[in-house]
């Protein structure tokens, strides 16, 4: 299946006027990631890169590999935390743009590029340093390889494709579904049947099971730990209609709205090219829909939570710009409304962005899509102050979140140490042995106090301030931190791998 192919393209469809757009936008997001303090997850996930390792409780290991290499450039800022997510943006940028083009024409390449950098997931949250960067990263970029595999016919691609496949393997378990669509479109489609006969096929497989190497290794090590944590994700309770609607809404508005209408448009119109078994059509539809049609499983089961189809947003810019390219010159209406869509999440990503660096009012308080940014410099100023005061030798936590916040913001006061969940921290070298014999804090959110287990490990565990994560004036979290002294028992939770 291939649209009608022109030269007449409108500049915002052109290179010239995409390199445009894209790089107002990646100016904005350079500017938001070096000035908007991290969320809960990246202020965690700098950990990662500050000690990398074959991989981590949480997900395989990339995001931390990309964040070193961050750290090494620009040091220990947010800056260096987010770099390589921006990058990663722009290069996913020009393979989708080359997707489209040799799958369709440049005129499905310029609505997909605009589609996708107009989405508000990659517009407003393109800057976050999450497994979800890596991993829409390196399925973009398998999509892209089989592309070029399906039109030059050159078996030497299904190497690059085992090679991404497995880089994306690193940065997210959901890239196994990716696999499971190559596997149905090698099934379904006549053309790509002869690839089974091709070494370099299983080649690339063995490629990325290289790749995931390290991930099996580590898992190995520490009981498969990994593995029980996210393959326990799998639903299996009973069937609900509860989280169903959430779940579609998410995804909707994510993808943008407007565009989420073209993307379902764009998805019926090659359902065609799928019944007839066209290799360009199949490629799409097969590789998104073994992952969609789990996340419609497991949203019959529990939450899913907004960010876990973000792999999927590539092929659904290049859906919608399907539909939008191969409208007649009458389909005015639908031509306007794919241009509002793209003003529409240009105008949300410049103010979004620009809120999170300087917010514009605090009304919104924990409805505020960006609440968990604020108040946190304050915070460690304050908590920086009370450690100094009252000669605290370390401070410790109870939340994987509130730990990474404050060993950012307390990085050359006092070490930050979580006492439970040690398994996230494997990768850490344990506190020196006397480190709690010393006085201490223990901060914690309101909601989370553990301060009445504390007892059995200190003889002193005494509340000296109150404080509250605030922006604008409008408070947003309570935060508790107690000075804890004269150890009695063990501190750390022994550690577990289930």
């Amino acid at each position: 299946m291939t649209l009608e192919k022109t030269d007449d393209l409108p500049f915002f469809l052109r290179p010239a006027g995409l390199v445009v757009v894209v790089g107002l936008l990646t100016a904005l997001k350079l500017f938001a990631s070096a000035n908007a303090h991290f969320v809960e997850d990246e202020a965690y996930y700098r950990l990662w890169g500050l000690y990398p390792a074959l991989s981590y409780y949480d997900h395989p290991p990339m995001i931390g590999w990309w964040i070193a290499a961050g750290q090494a450039a620009f040091g220990d800022t947010v800056f260096a935390v987010r770099v390589l997510v921006i990058v990663s943006g722009l290069i996913g940028t020009v393979a989708l743009w080359r997707t489209s083009a040799i799958l369709f024409d440049r005129k499905v390449a310029g609505w997909a590029v605009l589609f996708l950098n107009t989405s508000l997931l990659v517009g407003i949250g393109g800057i976050l340093a999450t497994p979800d960067a890596p991993s829409v990263f390196f399925w973009g970029l398998t999509l892209w390889a089989l592309a070029e595999l399906s039109v030059s016919k050159n078996p030497n691609w299904w190497l690059l494709v085992g090679l991404m496949a497995g880089c994306g393997l690193l940065s997210k378990y959901s890239v196994l579904f990716l696999g499971a669509g190559i596997v149905l479109w090698l099934a379904w489609v006549p053309a790509a049947r002869r690839w089974w006969g091709a070494w370099q096929l299983w080649a690339g497989g063995a490629i990325a099971i290289m790749c995931f190497s390290p991930v099996l290794y580590w898992n190995h090590a520490h009981e498969w730990a990994s593995f029980y944590k996210q393959f326990g994700r799998a639903a299996n309770g009973g069937y609900t209609a509860k989280y169903i609607f959430e779940f579609l809404g998410a995804l909707i508005g994510l993808a943008n709205p407007l565009i989420a209408i073209l993307a379902a448009l764009g998805a019926v119109k090659l359902f065609w090219g799928l019944r007839a078994r066209e290799i360009a059509p199949s490629l799409l539809l097969l590789t998104v829909l073994p992952f969609l049609l789990y996340l419609l499983y497991h949203s019959l089961h529990a939450r899913v939570q907004a960010n876990w189809p973000a792999p999927l947003f590539p092929a659904f810019a290049l859906m919608a710009a399907v539909f939008v390219a191969g409208l007649g010159p009458d389909r005015t209406f639908w031509r306007r409304f794919a241009a509002g869509g793209v003003v529409l999440g240009l105008l949300v990503a410049v103010l979004v962005q620009l809120h999170a660096v300087r917010p514009f009012t605090g009304q919104f308080a924990r409805k505020d899509p960006t609440f968990q940014l604020r108040g946190w410099p304050e915070i460690g100023g304050r908590i920086k102050e009370m450690a100094a005061r009252e000669n605290a030798a370390f401070v410790v936590t109870s939340s994987y979140g509130l730990n990474g916040q404050l060993d950012f913001l307390l990085k050359d006061t006092a070490p930050v140490i979580q006492i439970n969940e040690r398994i996230r921290y494997v990768m850490k070298p344990e506190p020196v042995p006397d480190l709690f014999d010393r006085p201490g804090l223990y901060v914690t959110e309101g909601r989370r106090d553990r301060a009445d287990q504390l007892s059995s490990s200190f003889r002193t565990v005494e509340e000296i301030a109150e404080l509250e994560r605030q922006v604008k004036g409008i408070g947003l979290e309570k935060l508790v931190v107690y000075k804890v002294e004269g150890r009695i028992g063990p501190v750390l939770e022994p550690l577990s791998y289930r």
